[in-house]
């Protein structure tokens, strides 16, 4: 994995395991891209609004 990661994979991976289901190695990489893709949104749609604080309304 070349970028940071952007998710506490225990965290992901428990979750997961509550539903009686496995963490396919390549998942949490995958969703760390996704939070990065949400989240450089929410900065942009933040900017746009002429603030400083991303809120959850950027989402």
């Amino acid at each position: 994995m070349s970028k940071e990661q952007l998710v506490v994979g225990s965290k992901v991976k428990d979750f997961i395991k509550e539903e009686e289901l496995r963490t396919d190695g390549d998942l949490l990489e995958a969703l760390s891209e996704k939070v990065e893709v949400m989240l450089k949104s929410a900065m942009k749609r933040c900017k746009e609004n002429g603030r400083s604080t991303v809120r959850p309304c950027d989402l």
